[in-house]
């Protein structure tokens, strides 16, 4: 007997349309060009993506140029394109689901409670920390920041910790000439030559401080969760207002908490 065709009743009772009947394919064109990016290739130039996907030039250029527009990639001075924040959105339920999300949310929870500060769970993305985990004072001022939201690693507490542990070629791999690139707060750093000898402190001493480097008015204080293995694969971070909490109170009083949070959630995804 022949396989039957694959397809989908209609609900005013006329023929059955194939389930490929259905398929937009100028959707699946842009969702394949999406699908690309990864953290080993944040990336990618209009000729890689016609070589990757094997799209006409013109349909590429304007599949790209579409997801530009509407704020899913950004184009970079060199022509190449990258994802947009606006992607992340889209994950968000999908990162409420993850085991460390969901194992985290304890922790954090009593860490806000101990501290009566906002505090954050990030993971890196490329020269970028990306936030799994907000959960906010509504004095912090930078409420702007939220659940997918993503920041420059060289700015942020959480950031500078996870560069820390990277090695030299993972790090050479992270760091370009833009990440140092955009708006910042009074102290930040200014380039890797800078940057080094402070990863290099955080590394040894095993936790790290942002006091306005990130934005004017803005410290965080921010420690590592291992995985079984023994890997960081996160950071968890407290982050206050400057004019209300000193840096000596920040590492002194709050600094304990962060990372007896760290290891408690260690301890979750079977580290030690």
């Amino acid at each position: 007997m022949p396989p039957r065709d694959q397809t989908t009743p209609r609900r005013d009772g006329g023929a059955a349309r194939p389930k490929g009947a259905y398929r937009v394919e100028a959707l699946a064109k842009g969702l394949r060009i999406l699908g690309l990016f990864s953290e080993q290739r944040p990336a990618m130039k209009l000729t890689d993506i016609v070589a990757e996907t094997g799209l006409p030039m013109p349909t590429a250029f304007r599949m790209a140029a579409t997801l530009a527009a509407e704020g899913f990639l950004e184009q970079l001075p060199d022509g190449a394109y990258r994802p947009a924040p606006k992607v992340l959105t889209l994950g968000f339920s999908a990162l409420r689901s993850l085991d460390l999300v969901q194992l985290a949310e304890g922790p954090l929870r009593r860490l806000v409670e101990a501290s009566g500060q906002t505090a954050n769970l990030g993971v890196l993305s490329g020269d970028h920390v990306l936030y799994l985990v907000r959960l906010r004072n509504s004095d912090l001022v930078t409420a702007n920041i939220q659940v997918g939201s993503r920041l420059p690693a060289v700015r942020t507490s959480m950031g500078k910790l996870l560069l820390a542990f990277l090695d030299d070629d993972a790090l050479e791999r992270a760091l370009t000439g833009e990440s140092f690139a955009g708006t910042a707060g009074p102290n930040a750093l200014a380039s890797p030559a800078e940057l080094r000898p402070a990863l290099a402190e955080i590394r040894e001493r095993g936790w790290a401080l942002q006091d306005e480097e990130l934005a004017y008015g803005l410290r965080s204080v921010a420690g590592p969760v291992r995985d079984a293995s023994g890997a960081v694969v996160a950071a968890v971070n407290v982050a206050v207002p400057a004019t209300e909490v000193s840096t000596a109170r920040l590492l002194e009083e709050i600094r304990p908490l962060v990372e007896r949070t760290c290891a408690e959630i260690t301890m979750l995804l079977g580290g030690r």
